[in-house]
């Protein structure tokens, strides 16, 4: 495999997020982008990282249960890393920054659910760690809370982020 400094983390876009009774915001949209960013990591044979949230019994993303797999649209090749995690940081007591030093990746592209959660606090993370970290600003979603609307959230959360990161469309990325 050709040696990068980039990859790519796909967080927590399970089968849970997507549930018909209450699904994560434009989440078709969502996938058809993150399929495109696959895509395009693939041909460059820049590695993918899955970040794959485990919740309690009963939860949505309850371990081992159906809504827990990664979204079939989206798929793990055997060559990608899969990453647990219990928190929303996905740096937090995984393996997820030891399998980052041993591949030589500095650049994070990052995309993925939740984005006022999980995509927020591991965007932070990963640039307090020293990171060069891209949010991918049209690959992350979330859903409408009583005081906004996911479009709302989305777009704060753009705007917030960019202390943090590089905020960039899917298609203005270019991987290394």
């Amino acid at each position: 495999m050709m040696s990068t400094r980039s990859a790519l983390l796909i967080i927590d876009v399970q089968v849970g997020m997507f549930d018909e009774s209450y699904p994560v915001h434009l989440g078709d949209r969502l996938i058809e982008k993150i399929q495109s960013l696959i895509l395009n990591v693939r041909s460059k044979g820049v590695p993918i990282f899955y970040i794959q949230h485990n919740e309690g019994p009963g939860q949505p993303l309850e371990s081992g249960k159906p809504g827990w797999a990664i979204h079939p649209s989206i798929s793990p090749n055997e060559e990608d890393t899969i990453i647990q995690k219990n928190r929303p940081d996905a740096f937090y007591n995984t393996t997820l920054q030891q399998e980052l030093v041993n591949k030589g990746i500095h650049k994070l592209i990052l995309t993925g659910i939740q984005t006022d959660i999980c995509v927020d606090t591991t965007c932070r993370r990963a640039n307090s760690l020293g990171y060069n970290v891209i949010l991918v600003k049209d690959a992350h979603s979330t859903w409408n809370t009583p005081e906004l609307t996911a479009t709302q959230i989305i777009n704060h959360h753009n705007n917030v982020l960019q202390w943090f990161s590089s905020v960039q469309n899917a298609d203005e990325i270019i991987f290394e």
